[in-house]
């Protein structure tokens, strides 16, 4: 892939003040060194949201969102980083260089260009003849099910005319040629066959979507990706899609996507069967509902959901096969880490029958059961509880499903299990085998502390002062000296060190975090110290390298101690020296400290 000039990428990011950038979209109060405001990424009621214009960095202390400018406009724009680059380079009048791209990259992203330029002159084609007299057995049935012209050009939702090559004659015209709309799944190309005599007939090419209501799938920044047909007449399959493209994958993109992006604090994502689902739900006024694409929720749509909201409520149909899948779903978002939760909906309907028969209140008055809850109903509805052999199997699975619960939600479930299975709860938790738990033991052993990455494991306490150290030396303002590498233990901190002395921008040190994790801990890191004036950084600074070093001297002197049991009397006399060494360096140390003190 292309990459922007750093340098020029350095100059952008000077030129995008990020209190400016940042006030376009949240009111910010300054206080103290940094700006405040309400998080735009989740709500809030008090303000946890700071904007650090002395290093360009903005950080959410609630969320843990952080980052720079470039990070602000991409994750508030809900765009690609590429995408957040132009719109600052438009907003500072910058004109983008031409970036180094291979003759393969050049041909892929002209070819891409191509395609979706397609897409979207084909939807349009459909959408027009949707209220053209060739599309009128599909507007008949959108309005049958009950959809307005409001929510059906909310969708782009169209119409392919039951003619066999409409939408292929008109691209051609339009300067497409055959080959591009093979390639974007909208025309099919049946090759002549060799007759007796040996000659081929004629190439044929015919419309993918005939006689069927369209649903364009419009990707999060409004590419038109692909299409799905739904059949008005006896047509198998009932719903068409587009099959996988070089602009298209079922695999990684959900259905109203692009509505996604528009709606701001979703407290979570409806994810549904349907097409027509989508569009029901949202002309009744539901917020952040999409579908998956013709295939089983996959590993990559739940990632893209949670870039939505926090959590997924799946809404599939009633039916056998929508009970089924959302087994399958809850395992897949279990997977990424993301909470999720079942709508209930009575009598097998599916949420378009009943968002229709019950309308908004009564969708909104939906039970949204618990993965577990939803696992222990299933199973119930496989078995008989009325014979003893139904009994002994719900117990034994149900204990499976519990097993992963934390003690309190666990506790809940358990008083139900006794009562329908007749165990005692001590015969229950045994069949959970639960790790380090006995049978008559109702809380669970306390879990260790997860302890922070560094070469020597640190306590919290010397990480936390090697984090403000590097905050203060980040600013410029601390004698380059004071510092060394020895009193970086964790290595995250280390390695942030060595790239601000080899003359690293701090803002630039966010491009390098591994994951979403790790920036906002580095956003987090180099947000500039609350402090008065440079004689209280450098103040500040010595205090925790004194306290840094005297910590590691401790340390030392523990293993020491350790190792004078286990060596030789030769080697013991090395040890001891090293020990009265350590003490001298600790006293000298504790001499110092309290010159380090400013009040």
């Amino acid at each position: 892939m292309p990459r922007y000039p750093s340098a020029w990428l350095e100059e952008l990011r000077a030129r995008s003040d990020i209190v400016q950038v940042v006030s376009a979209y949240v009111p910010l109060k300054k206080s103290g060194r940094h700006h405040w405001g309400l998080c735009p990424f989740h709500g809030e009621k008090t303000a946890s949201f700071s904007v650090d214009g002395e290093r360009q960095l903005f950080y959410c202390f609630g969320c843990k969102a952080g980052g720079d400018v470039f990070h602000f406009v991409s994750e508030i724009e809900r765009c690609s980083f590429s995408e957040a680059v132009q719109l600052l380079a438009d907003r500072a009048h910058m004109d983008v260089p031409e970036m180094e791209e291979s003759e393969e990259y050049r041909r892929q992203k002209s070819q891409r260009e191509r395609l979706m330029l397609a897409n979207k002159t084909a939807a349009r084609f459909y959408h027009e003849t949707l209220f053209k007299p060739a599309g009128a057995a599909s507007l008949a049935y959108l309005r049958k099910r009950g959809l307005t012209d409001q929510v059906i050009r909310r969708f782009g939702l169209g119409a392919a005319p039951d003619a066999w090559s409409a939408l292929t004659d008109h691209l051609l015209q339009e300067g497409f040629t055959l080959e591009e709309l093979r390639l974007a799944g909208l025309t099919v190309i049946k090759e002549p066959e060799k007759g007796s005599d040996g000659k081929s007939g004629k190439r044929r090419a015919f419309d993918m979507f005939r006689n069927r209501a369209i649903f364009p799938i419009i990707d999060m920044y409004g590419n038109v990706l692909a299409f799905g047909g739904r059949a008005l007449g006896n047509q198998q399959p009932k719903y068409l899609n587009t099959s996988d493209t070089p602009v298209f994958n079922k695999r990684k993109g959900v259905y109203a996507a692009n509505l996604l992006r528009k709606q701001r604090h979703l407290d979570r994502v409806i994810l549904v069967e349907g097409y027509m689902d989508v569009v029901s739900l949202s002309q009744f006024g539901v917020e952040g509902v999409c579908a998956t694409l013709g295939t089983a929720l996959t590993n990559e749509q739940a990632q893209l959901m949670r870039r939505f909201a926090p959590q997924v409520y799946l809404g599939y149909d009633g039916d056998s096969a929508g009970q089924h899948a959302i087994l399958r779903g809850l395992g897949i978002l279990e997977e990424e880490g993301i909470p999720a939760r079942v709508l209930d909906f009575p009598d097998g309907l599916d949420p378009d029958e009943y968002i229709r028969r019950d309308g908004l209140a009564g969708f909104q008055k939906l039970p949204a059961i618990s993965p577990a809850a939803y696992r222990l109903r299933r199973l119930r509805a496989d078995l008989d509880l009325s014979t003893a052999e139904g009994r002994i199997t719900y117990a034994r699975e149900a204990a499976k499903v519990l097993r992963s619960l934390d003690p309190v939600e666990r506790d809940s479930f358990l008083k139900e299990l006794m009562v329908q299975t007749g165990f005692s709860r001590e015969t229950l938790l045994e069949q959970m085998n639960l790790p380090g738990i006995t049978p008559a033991t109702v809380q669970e052993r306390p879990r260790p502390a997860r302890l922070n990455s560094g070469r020597e494991a640190p306590a919290s306490e010397d990480v936390t002062a090697q984090e403000l150290l590097l905050s203060l030396i980040a600013g410029g303002q601390i004698p380059r000296g004071m510092a060394e590498e020895e009193d970086f233990t964790d290595e995250e901190l280390l390695g942030l060190y060595r790239d601000l002395m080899a003359g690293a921008s701090v803002p630039s040190l966010i491009d390098r975090a591994a994951d979403d994790e790790a920036r906002a801990r580095y956003t987090r890191v180099l947000m500039t110290p609350e402090a008065e004036d440079k004689d209280q950084m450098i103040a500040m600074a010595n205090d925790c390298v004194l306290r840094i070093r005297k910590n590691h001297y401790n340390r030392r002197l523990k293993e020491l101690e350790t190792l004078l049991t286990n060596t030789s009397p030769e080697e013991q006399g090395q040890l001891l020296q090293e020990a009265m060494e350590l003490n001298t360096k600790i006293k000298k140390l504790s001499a110092l400290a309290p010159a380090s003190k400013h009040d």
